[in-house]
């Protein structure tokens, strides 16, 4: 009977620390993110440097929330014409990425390309997406970086004629996160 609840102590103490440490998370709330458009008459560039990410560090599962209104362009009337007419940031206000960075318990402190799976949620449409992004992991960090091209009308984001020759077709996205590990 003692052995018993013994094995029963160690089963439900193994079982409370796998279950802790299956919940090791790396977080930042200053991801950044840069889009630019090459068009023939003008280039359009615009940043945000506070997108939001987690990373399960025993899953290698990932999520990135994005508010599209802190979007920050040179010309502010560009920055206007963003959210009101093209991202209709009041009706969608995030963009959304949930997916997984495959093979990710290969990944260590040595920088190496790995494959990020998932589905992006931008203007209220989700597309399965699949890119390359460069990654290191130390006990301290997390570093995801990288770039891909979105195309504007799989996310039924129009184009107004009249500005056609302003805006590409075909959006540059690139991106920098250097997550933390959370602490509660």
């Amino acid at each position: 009977m003692k052995y018993k609840k013994i094995w029963i102590s160690a089963v439900c103490l193994l079982f409370l620390i796998l279950h802790t440490s299956a919940q090791e998370r790396y977080i930042t709330t200053s991801g950044k993110i840069n889009f630019f458009s090459k068009a023939t008459l003008e280039d359009i560039t615009a940043d945000n440097d506070k997108v939001s990410s987690i990373i399960d560090a025993t899953t290698g599962d990932m999520a990135i929330k994005i508010s599209i209104k802190n979007f920050e362009f040179k010309k502010k009337l560009m920055q206007e014409h963003f959210n009101e007419n093209y991202l209709e940031s009041d009706i969608y206000p995030t963009a959304m990425f949930k997916g997984n960075i495959l093979n990710f318990n290969t990944m260590d402190e040595n920088s190496k390309e790995f494959t990020v799976k998932g589905k992006i949620t931008i203007h209220g449409v989700t597309k399965a997406i699949e890119i390359k992004a460069n990654c290191i992991k130390t006990a301290d960090f997390i570093k995801v970086s990288g770039n891909f091209m979105v195309a504007l009308e799989d996310f039924k984001i129009k184009i107004p004629k009249i500005v056609f020759m302003k805006i590409a077709e075909n959006i540059k996205v690139t991106f920098n996160f250097n997550h933390k590990p959370y602490k509660k």
